[in-house]
């Protein structure tokens, strides 16, 4: 798949570089800002909190 997309790029390697960064930070960009924010409330772990009286103590 990488590959196939590495010779669709135009232009020569340092640019095809250039661009296949520039499209991986597109993509984690995509998914911290659309797609996890989104899915968030489907996860089971989305409702953490702490027992206080489980909490230990801070050492005196």
């Amino acid at each position: 798949m990488y590959a196939w997309l590495y010779r669709r790029l135009p232009g020569p390697t340092p640019l095809r570089i250039l661009l296949v960064l520039v499209l991986l930070a597109a993509a984690f960009l995509l998914l911290m800002e659309v797609v996890f924010p989104a899915v968030e409330s489907l996860m089971p772990y989305s409702d953490v909190s702490v027992d206080p009286v489980a909490a230990p103590r801070p050492a005196t």
